[in-house]
């Protein structure tokens, strides 16, 4: 999926991924092995989450990087005018068609075109691209005869493409031509610790198309992006922190330029002594033993959004052990959750 804040201009290098959270190391662990290969990848995941960016590292990262990367929106054209986008067109095959056109797939040839968005191509289309993923070749509009493509397919959908394959909204056989390595990008809200690296290099990105210095990021700001939904992932990211950039005339990003409201500072501590240790820890917090691990729980829980399996990771026991304690009656049988996968 293109991020529309990294495309304002072309600054110096590629956007990279950015991959500090456990999910997003595998994700590119996965895509380091198949990067090199010739293999058909099909990248899924939410709107926003980063898919074009992923693509293009892919590109740079195989032995077609000396190729071109094209890009084609399938949801941007009606089937007409994708059907000659892709695959081109001969002079006087249509109305309009006063030259010959090389097609996306021949400008890809050598290299590796991009499907974004390839749920939403015409039922008519997808059968004509089954066979160029079956026979490496492409038919023009009005051609007479094939032309040989080698080209490298990466496609991209936010979509569930088996519901649509049910519903008889996708073609069967394209799917599984498209599912040879599929690529699931995690959505921003369960990758949270990349999102300061994330900031640094948008702001970086965006300063550069702006031609201006790269402003800090207030603490209270990150706090506020940390704890917003981001429900449009790595675009609406990008989009708030546009947004500051033009509005803080170089002074540091706040929560309020974002448009957020920021979140509470940390607590306030003191230091506390005893005989056998040393540390911070807050004065309103009680020293019951069983009240600290209800607390516990019940943040592990909130954290975790109720995921059962994901708060007794946090918290450091088994899933067992925290079905006991919940189950244990009292107060933390009545704190909300949600059973883990």
């Amino acid at each position: 999926m293109s991020n529309a804040a990294l495309r304002i201009s072309a600054p110096s290098r590629e956007p990279e991924p950015v991959a500090h959270s456990a999910a997003m190391r595998a994700l590119l662990e996965a895509a380091a092995d198949v990067a090199a290969t010739r293999t058909t990848v099909l990248l899924l995941g939410e709107s926003g989450t980063g898919k074009e960016v992923l693509a293009r590292w892919l590109h740079r990262n195989s032995d077609r990087a000396g190729g071109a990367f094209v890009a084609v929106n399938c949801a941007a054209l009606p089937a007409d005018l994708l059907e000659s986008e892709l695959f081109g067109h001969e002079r006087g095959s249509f109305t309009g068609a006063a030259d010959r056109r090389i097609g996306k797939m021949e400008q890809a040839s050598g290299g590796t075109i991009l499907l974004d968005e390839v749920s939403e191509m015409p039922l008519l289309l997808q059968a004509k691209l089954l066979r160029v993923l079956q026979e490496r070749e492409i038919d023009r509009v009005g051609g007479a005869r094939p032309v040989p493509v080698d080209v490298r397919v990466i496609a991209t959908t936010n979509r569930d493409l088996p519901a649509m394959v049910a519903a008889g909204e996708f073609r069967q056989d394209l799917y599984y031509r498209l599912d040879v390595y599929p690529l699931h990008l995690p959505p921003l809200r369960e990758r949270r610790e990349d999102l300061p690296a994330l900031c640094d290099d948008l702001l970086s990105h965006l300063s550069a198309a702006h031609e201006r210095p790269v402003p800090p990021l207030d603490p209270s700001a990150l706090r506020a992006l940390l704890a917003a939904e981001l429900r449009g992932n790595v675009r609406e990211l990008g989009n708030l922190l546009e947004r500051a950039l033009v509005r803080c005339k170089g002074s540091p990003i706040t929560a309020a330029l974002i448009g957020l409201a920021p979140e509470p500072a940390p607590v306030a501590v003191r230091p506390v002594a005893s005989e056998t240790c040393v540390g911070q820890f807050p004065p309103d917090l009680p020293l019951s033993l069983d009240a600290l691990e209800r607390l516990a729980i019940a943040e592990a829980l909130r954290r975790t959004d109720g995921n059962r399996t994901h708060a007794a990771a946090l918290l450091g026991i088994g899933l067992r052990t925290l079905r006991n304690k919940l189950n244990g009656g009292g107060a933390l049988a009545r704190i909300p959750q949600e059973e883990g996968a």
